[in-house]
């Protein structure tokens, strides 16, 4: 599937000045909280199906090199395609990028999925890529703190042609305690595994939910590789 980190990084072209780029949180620390019962166990393909086939929006933020960088995401539902010669159903994802208000990038994006369960197929987008995604795990339908499993790996072509492999990602989820009473359900892209060097690094998306699995807040944090080989994270946090 089509993951935030992947459309921030394509849109903004982060890789290219990566040097010098700090993360900056907020409202994303652990909170005190009133309640004495810790919950546990968390909806994880309710939230699933929040995150990536319902109707919602959200706005990302972050501080990079003094400039102030904002990614407007909307999730839009598409109802019955035909994707990789099977029904299926999709949702559309609408990317603007902006650097101090200026509209640097838009894309758009369909992730392809199917429902009980809950299984990613793969992803098409406006500059032409075809993703084909293989799901080994079945997602559950509730985890537990501290769990974490292998998701899908995604296959990119450059066109549905799927003659030229351009990308192979692997993707898994996690499981981890905030508050007593919301966690944070990460799900982790893999640098590109064709390339022995990927400028683009590898990206983090983690939401917060809570005991009914739906979406409170969320952060992409991106581990690009600078001039000297480094790794410096970029966090971007809703706004």
């Amino acid at each position: 599937m089509k993951t935030l980190g992947m459309c921030i990084v394509a849109g903004l072209g982060l890789s290219a000045c990566a040097t010098g780029m700090d993360g900056v949180t907020t409202g994303t620390a652990n909170q005190n909280n009133n309640t004495d019962k810790v919950v546990t166990q968390y909806p994880v393909e309710t939230a699933l199906l929040n995150i990536y086939t319902k109707q919602r929006s959200e706005k990302l933020v972050a501080t990079v090199d003094g400039y102030s960088v904002a990614v407007d995401i909307k999730t839009t539902p598409k109802g019955n395609l035909r994707f990789n010669n099977k029904m299926v159903q999709g949702a559309e994802v609408s990317t603007i990028n902006t650097v101090n208000q200026q509209i640097t990038d838009q894309s758009v994006a369909i992730n392809y999925f199917t429902l009980d369960p809950l299984a990613f197929h793969g992803f098409t987008d406006s500059t032409g890529e075809y993703s084909v995604a293989n799901q080994t795990t079945s997602i559950p339908k509730v985890a537990t703190v501290g769990d974490s499993s292998q998701l899908i790996t995604e296959n990119v072509y450059a066109d549905s042609s799927m003659r030229q492999k351009t990308a192979i990602y692997n993707q898994a989820w996690s499981l981890t305690q905030n508050t007593n009473d919301t966690a944070w359900l990460c799900i982790e892209n893999s640098s590109n595994l064709l390339l022995s060097f990927d400028p683009a690094g590898t990206s983090s998306e983690c939401y917060k939910i809570n005991p009914k699995g739906d979406i409170l807040s969320s952060k992409v944090t991106l581990t690009q590789p600078n001039e000297s080989g480094m790794s410096k994270p970029i966090v971007f946090n809703s706004q």
